[in-house]
């Protein structure tokens, strides 16, 4: 079995999440074949290009070779357009358990609608998809979806002061009623995709799979509770159900994981992983479930990936070596990098170029930045 340690890992992997930037068009980039998480209002989708491209910012707003919609976990993540309408019947759960597993925090609610689980995701899927005729806010498309669904699928909204169906449900439902997210719109703007499939009968056992070893072609090498936690399910439902063959067993800081065989070699010699970039929060690197080979220390994680505000990540030397926040402050951004241990000056330097180039892609001027 081959033994390597988490420094090796991690310069496989930014090797296969492209931050070498050796591609030249962000079709190209590998870390698509699994989806590129977004959050809008702080252009992570946007900025995790500006990491991996050598040219400008690209901007996924107007380039319809990328389909965002609510994919795994519920997380709206942009793929391309030409796999998106294959990539849903492979969102549909293989069983209940897998269902239940996909609700999340909602889990509870959804059990005590008192029908199957698998059948209230498909209930709500055919609901959406009979609302959903035309782009509609969020809001708008619950309204309507509430009054067509059992009632145990809903729960009163304090905030808006209304009964919206549940937050979970609807996300994972979306995809499978053919419908996608409007880039950039705020509040979320649901559209049906062109030529809409109809909503799958069956999982797609064969494309979950192939997710699952996409998983661990990029983040591996890694466990099936690991791509479990990514996709949102079980990790017996990953073990026994969606596991791939043709795998390498590689022992990492103590623990067996599994890489496609076929990348074994380069695993063995990865490129030199120097190179300095800003990743923003949920950045594809960012989201392997294996947390303490990309940050060993318990607090810098706690830092790194918090509930609510995660920062940047600065990547140095291989490693997860600082974090980065901004604020705007008029025409200008304003930039707090925070080293974890003593860059070099070179290393700093790098930052900074990097930072020019965030503060681009957002359309600012130079920025000004502060190092802590």
């Amino acid at each position: 079995m081959l033994e390597v340690d988490r420094r090796q890992v991690l310069a496989y992997r930014i090797a296969a999440h492209g931050l070498h930037r050796d591609a030249r068009d962000a079709a190209e980039l590998a870390v698509f074949d699994l989806g590129v998480q977004d959050v809008t209002k702080r252009d992570t989708a946007v900025l995790a290009l500006v990491a991996r491209l050598p040219a400008g910012a690209e901007t996924l707003l107007d380039d319809t070779r990328f389909t965002l919609g609510w994919t795994y976990r519920g997380a709206p993540h942009y793929h391309r357009s030409e796999e998106f309408r294959a990539l849903i019947p492979a969102l549909v759960p293989l069983d209940d358990a897998d269902a239940e597993a996909r609700m999340l925090w909602q889990r509870k609610e959804v059990v005590a609608a008192g029908m199957p689980a698998k059948d209230v995701l498909l209930t709500a899927a055919k609901a959406l998809r009979d609302v959903v005729d035309r782009p509609m806010t969020k809001g708008s498309a619950s309204t309507e979806v509430t009054k067509r669904i059992p009632e145990g699928f809903s729960r009163w909204c304090r905030a808006c002061q209304a009964t919206h169906i549940h937050e979970q449900l609807m996300r994972l439902a979306t995809p499978l009623a053919g419908l996608r997210l409007e880039p950039g719109t705020s509040p979320a703007t649901l559209a049906p995709l062109a030529k809409r499939p109809r909503i799958p009968a069956k999982a797609d056992v064969a494309g979950a799979t192939r997710l699952v070893e996409t998983y661990l072609r990029l983040h591996g090498p890694a466990t099936a509770a690991d791509a479990a936690g990514f996709v949102g399910t079980t990790r017996k439902t990953v073990a026994e159900r969606l596991w791939p063959s043709d795998l390498a067993e590689v022992k990492v800081a103590g623990r067996t994981a599994y890489l496609p065989a076929a990348h074994v070699a380069e695993l063995e010699n990865p490129p030199e992983p120097g190179v300095v970039r800003l990743l923003p929060p949920w950045d594809p690197l960012l989201q392997a479930r294996d947390r303490a080979i990309l940050v060993p220390d318990k607090a810098h994680q706690k830092e790194l990936w918090k509930i609510l505000g995660n920062p940047g990540a600065l990547l140095a030397d291989g490693e997860i070596a600082g974090f980065w926040r901004t604020k705007s402050a008029g025409k200008r951004l304003e930039f707090t990098l925070t080293e974890l241990w003593a860059l070099t000056r070179a290393q700093r330097a790098e930052a900074e170029a990097e930072a020019e180039r965030v503060a681009a892609a957002r359309a600012y001027a130079t920025p000004r930045i502060t190092w802590t």
